[in-house]
């Protein structure tokens, strides 16, 4: 990985305090941001803020990034399932984080992302950089059933409520994170732990992403409560 202090893909290497993690801090720097986003609008890659990826959809802020990934504390070899894809900026940031010595970038790394257009721009992205998830378009809030389970879970759009799918593909003590409410400005950062088969919730603050969407949010019996 690239030292944060001196590459120049890593603008906010003298921000972010909250960010104490010198391995997710590395992995900031190892990844353009610029790789991700659309010609006209890589000039505004060093922001700190969302940028539109077209269908509806943005490529978040990266401190909200960066907190969500280290609050999952991963470690190379780990299983991580992520739920909207989207540019594949987040997906690159797993990727760099789950690398283990003599192994393919991301070959521990799921990914579901919803939109089609997304999906195929991303993974043209992923593999130009050097990076191989595991990719597929499907309903995120089903998970990926067959690759579980998953020692971390991370989330990139709102839910109403926790998945029952995605809290059954937790793996014993691991950790899933994502943002719960139904309103953009009443949404709340969730990291949720599986503790003795039980759901442990702490909540991280205010955040604002896409709502997500899925059928399953209509069947009462599809959610796990915490």
């Amino acid at each position: 990985m690239n030292d944060p202090a001196t590459n120049k893909s890593f603008p906010w290497a003298k921000q972010w305090p909250e960010i104490g993690d010198p391995r997710v801090r590395a992995a900031f720097a190892a990844v353009p941001r610029h790789a991700f986003v659309e010609t006209s609008l890589q000039r505004f890659a060093d922001e700190d803020t969302p940028l539109p990826i077209g269908e509806g959809q943005t490529i978040s802020q990266p401190f909200v990034v960066a907190l969500m990934v280290q609050a999952l504390a991963l470690h190379p070899g780990q299983r991580v399932l992520e739920i909207g894809t989207g540019s594949g900026y987040q997906t690159a940031i797993l990727c760099e984080l789950t690398a283990s010595p003599g192994s393919t970038s991301g070959s521990t790394v799921y990914s579901v992302e919803r939109l089609p257009v997304l999906a195929e721009r991303a993974a043209r992205t992923l593999v130009t950089l050097g990076y191989h998830p595991h990719l597929r378009v499907d309903d995120g809030a089903a998970g990926w059933p067959e690759a579980a389970p998953f020692d971390a879970i991370i989330v990139s759009a709102a839910a109403p409520h926790l998945p029952r799918p995605l809290w059954e593909q937790l793996a014993p003590n691991g950790r899933l994170i994502l943002p719960v409410g139904t309103q953009e400005w009443d949404q709340q950062l969730w990291l949720v732990r599986k503790l003795d088969g039980r759901l442990a919730v702490e909540r991280l603050g205010n955040v604002r992403f896409v709502p997500m969407i899925s059928p399953l949010f209509a069947d009462p019996e599809a959610w796990a409560e915490a």
